[in-house]
């Protein structure tokens, strides 16, 4: 085949990689939206007559079962995804969790709502680290940041319209049906997935760290099983700070552990720099605010407000308006005014929009619970695309498992807590404002009412028609316990908006100078307006994998060219991708930048030198 003259960068993408991006999208949706999608049966599930009369627990319990098991196995699926085929690890996971949906959906009882949401959050584990580690593998450095923006918006969009999609069934279905529905896209995912999406793995995979697993597990299940029982029975007893303190002693003993053992599960280490950290802590931040918030909010349609589950469920729409229309924007965005920016304002909006909650009673104007979402997803989606980014440019490519898993880790664990703290908070105030309005109850209906709002409307049906003071107590109760729920999330964002202010870059540090020098020789090194060394590019004889830029993880976008208009990308010189196998090399021992040979199936040929490599 004659040699084409290369004017450009060697483009290292899938040549289907945007239908590729779509089958992962899918398949993301339908697992993130899963676990929003039973806030708005959470009410149904509550009855004892028309659902499964569980109580405020164990509906803390049927969505952290879930994000639980989800957060603590994400390492060790992401590890075994890079190991065993991230595209095999992806049809296990599909599979997994579609067997675990027909479970849930036929649940009898609360305790098998709970065991079969667990299960689910297994298959998740397995589906959410392989979406974004094949995304990595398979888009260009270039548009990397692009394709995962519309990838968090997929997430955001999940955790609005699920509530849109769960109302939706439940006006015409029984509650099992916000699970069944998955069944039939993922079977139509799977077979996509196979039709689609190209196998990779790590060519040096890590050893499974199943010490720091169960260590990791163990530690959460403790840690929140403790906040949602001194919520729902009171503060007071040593079981609840025992299992906190266990569950707390635990996580110390795996933090500890990680760092000494030699192939762990979550490197500590990584954490040293301040700005991983700062990018791993807006994520959990934001979404212990946001799935805190999603879950008193529902309650609050559709017992204060007297919203049916669908119109309770449109109710969030802004929130899914803002994320598809902001989050595939924000790489544009970071490359204008830099990611403390852009982050910054998302986390402040994020905040204001919580703070608005404290503002919201029993008569606030329909509008005005809209502009509060929309705020909110608007925030989110300035905040995690530009934090996924730079959580994943920590690693090379066929380690985008471990930096992905480390991302999705602290989103699950962060939407736990704040289901769990949160949680218990409105069940603490909640019950404390309702002893004097049911203090002459009889003891069943006493210790129903209290126990959540559900159960307070529940006993006032019971009373006819001398229950309308007590629908009225239990809503004023609500309400306030609402805006201690609100204050606490807000506190929360904000602590995180601090932490990007500080430790977030302003701008990525420029190149100082393209210049190739001879064959071997290190170019001189340059600093960076903060002080640091500046990536350089080394030369490398003899047809040799091309050196990374120092300081510069492989793979990853090239820094920015000083003079280079709206800070977009540089591109790589003569032809190269950092970390990518070098072409031929011509005289001299540089690398060619003509003549790169395209296999016959027209892939670039950075693309098959690197798929070669990971098999």
């Amino acid at each position: 085949m004659p040699a084409q003259p290369d004017t450009g960068h060697t483009d290292t993408g899938h040549p289907r990689r945007w239908a590729i991006l779509g089958v992962l999208v899918v398949s993301l949706l339908v697992v993130v939206l899963d676990n929003t999608v039973l806030n708005v049966a959470m009410r149904t599930i509550a009855d004892p007559v028309h659902g499964l009369g569980a109580s405020q627990g164990e509906l803390e319990w049927a969505i952290n079962s879930y994000t639980l098991v989800f957060a603590g196995l994400l390492f060790t699926l992401g590890v075994l995804g890079d190991r065993w085929g991230r595209r095999r690890m992806l049809l296990w996971g599909l599979a997994l969790f579609g067997v675990a949906s027909l479970a849930s959906a036929y649940a009898q009882d609360p305790g098998q709502l709970v065991a079969a949401r667990a299960l689910m959050g297994v298959g998740g584990a397995a589906v959410m680290p392989a979406t974004l580690s094949i995304i990595s593998n398979v888009f260009d450095p270039r548009e990397r940041a692009r394709a995962i923006g519309i990838w968090a918006s997929a997430v955001g969009l999940a955790v609005a319209i699920g509530p849109v999609v769960g109302g939706a069934l439940m006006e015409r279905f029984w509650w099992g049906s916000v699970f069944l529905i998955n069944v039939p896209v993922l079977v139509a995912g799977t077979v996509a997935v196979l039709v689609l999406v190209p196998e990779s793995r790590d060519p040096n995979p890590g050893r499974l760290d199943l010490v720091g697993v169960a260590l990791s597990v163990v530690g959460l299940v403790a840690l929140v099983y403790g906040i949602i029982d001194g919520g729902e029975h009171g503060w007071g007893r040593a079981t609840v700070w025992a299992a906190i303190g266990v569950g707390i002693a635990v996580l110390v003993a795996f933090i500890v552990y990680e760092r000494w053992v030699d192939h762990p599960s979550l490197d500590v280490r990584l954490f040293r720099d301040p700005r991983f950290s700062a990018s791993v802590g807006a994520i959990g931040l934001v979404f212990f605010a946001a799935m805190g918030t999603f879950f008193f909010i529902t309650f609050y349609l559709q017992t204060v407000r007297g919203y049916t589950p669908f119109q309770a469920g449109v109710m969030l729409l802004p929130f899914a308006v803002a994320q598809l229309t902001f989050a595939p924007r924000s790489a544009a965005m970071v490359r204008r005014y830099g990611p403390k920016a852009v982050s910054a304002v998302g986390m402040a909006l994020v905040t204001l929009s919580l703070g608005g909650f404290l503002l919201v009673d029993a008569e606030t104007p329909v509008w005005a619970l809209a502009g509060l979402f929309l705020m909110q997803g608007t925030g989110m989606a300035n905040v995690v695309p530009p934090a996924t980014e730079s959580i994943v440019a920590t690693l090379p490519r066929e380690r985008a498992g471990v930096g992905s898993a480390i991302g999705n880790t602290m989103r699950q664990v962060g939407g736990a807590l704040g289901v769990a703290v949160l949680g218990s908070v409105v069940s603490s105030i909640y019950r404390g404002q309702m002893a004097a309005p049911t203090a002459g109850l009889p003891e069943p209906a006493r210790e129903l009412a209290a126990e959540s709002i559900a159960g307070g409307y529940a006993v006032a049906e019971q009373l006819g028609g001398g229950g309308g003071v007590l629908l009225r107590a239990a809503d004023d109760a609500f309400v306030e316990a609402m805006h201690w729920a609100a204050a606490g999330s807000a506190v929360v964002a904000a602590l995180g908006m601090v932490a990007v202010l500080v430790w977030l870059p302003r701008r990525v540090a420029p190149l100082q100078s393209l210049e190739v020098p001879a064959a071997g020789v290190p170019a001189p090194q340059g600093r960076a307006a903060d002080g640091e060394l500046a990536p350089v590019l080394q030369g490398r004889p003899g047809g040799e994998p091309a050196p990374v830029l120092q300081g510069w993880s492989g793979g990853e976008p090239a820094p920015v060219l000083q003079g280079w208009s709206g800070g977009e990308p540089a591109p790589v010189p003569l032809g190269w991708s950092g970390g990518e196998p070098a072409p031929e090399p011509q005289a001299a021992g540089l690398p060619a930048a003509v003549g790169l040979p395209t296999p016959a199936d027209g892939r670039p040929a950075a693309w098959a030198a690197r798929q070669a490599g990971t098999r």
